[in-house]
């Protein structure tokens, strides 16, 4: 798994000799990891469902997820102010260290058919989102256990400048992009 001490130790100053930075402080790291469930439809369908949701986030992330209400109704999707849209949660420090070694190391080689990621979902900025489909990739959760199966959205946020530095940081702890594709910033 990894730890801020090791990116310290190990990874920055081989990202400072790559990236040609004058400091050991100006070498991105890893900021926050954020992670959204949608169940707008799920929600108004079955009120149990944002409770199986917000558990099966507690379980995967290893704190507890706020749950959002949507702050306006919107009649075309059947939205009423109020009524839950999402749950998220946060991640820092060692608790966003460990949960990103788990996604690396043990959730995406159980996705079925996986191929990596492409390197073309940065924002500009560095920060990278990515999504999964099933939920029932993590480990702590039992596909016997569950009513419904959900996707989740997952955003890691860095202190790159650019998509470039972003993308070096990520491939320094072993993200997996898919190989012939790399950005050409």
């Amino acid at each position: 798994m990894y730890s801020q001490q090791e990116f310290l130790k190990n990874i920055a100053p081989e990202l400072q000799k790559n990236l040609e930075k004058g400091s050991i402080s100006a070498v991105p790291r890893l900021e926050k990891v954020v992670i959204n469930v949608g169940c707008g439809t799920l929600a108004s369908n079955n009120k149990g469902v944002v409770k199986e949701i917000v558990e099966n986030l507690e379980k995967i992330a290893g704190q507890k997820p706020q749950i959002n209400n949507a702050r306006i109704s919107v009649s075309n999707f059947k939205i009423r102010e109020g009524m839950p849209v999402g749950v998220s949660v946060t991640l820092r420090g060692q608790a966003m260290y460990d949960f990103f070694g788990k996604l690396v190391d043990i959730v995406f080689p159980r996705i079925r058919d996986f191929k990596g990621f492409t390197a073309k979902s940065f924002d500009g900025r560095g920060n990278y989102t990515l999504g999964i489909k099933e939920h029932t990739v993590f480990p702590e959760i039992n596909p016997d256990d569950l009513v419904t199966i959900h996707g989740m959205q997952i955003i890691v946020k860095t202190t790159a400048d650019n998509d470039k530095d972003g993308e070096a940081l990520l491939r320094a702890f072993h993200f997996p992009f898919k190989e012939k594709e790399t950005l050409n910033n």
